[in-house]
């Protein structure tokens, strides 16, 4: 089994999976849509990519304020997660994705990817380090368990 790692924005998903030992995050793709509303297409394709990894749960970035709290962006994420949750019969854990973006942005520009080609890329590498970050939490609760 695996776990699914999500970024969602208003027109991508990043999506990042687990190895089956549940250790490291690869990236898979980047799901675009039209427009932000128009879900059907990626809810099917989440659904697709659950049944081919294996998939046992669904972790989602959630995008907390800097000050902890939740607004417009997070409530929309969380309104995505529970239709994510009806679509594939998963569990949606929802794990604090605050700078992830920043931080994948940054690897990026470190790599010598070029600006317009980073677009291509950058919800994958922020949903790679949101399920990183869950995975290395989770194992670590489990190493001092």
């Amino acid at each position: 089994m695996r776990i699914l790692g999500l970024d969602y924005g208003s027109r991508t998903v990043g999506v990042a999976v687990s190895d089956p030992l549940m250790l490291t995050a690869q990236a898979v793709e980047t799901i675009t849509r039209k427009e932000e509303n128009k879900l059907r297409r990626t809810l099917a394709r989440l659904e697709v990519l659950a049944k081919e990894y294996e998939v046992s749960e669904i972790v989602l970035g959630l995008p907390k304020n800097m000050n902890n709290t939740i607004g417009d962006r997070a409530e929309k994420t969380m309104t995505f997660g529970a239709m994510v949750e009806r679509r594939t019969g998963l569990k949606v854990v929802y794990w604090d994705e605050r700078m992830t973006t920043i931080s994948a942005e940054r690897v990026l520009m470190e790599t010598g990817i070029r600006r317009e080609h980073r677009k291509d890329v950058i919800d994958q590498i922020a949903a790679v380090f949101i399920l990183q970050g869950y995975l290395d939490s989770r194992n670590e609760c489990r190493r001092n368990g």
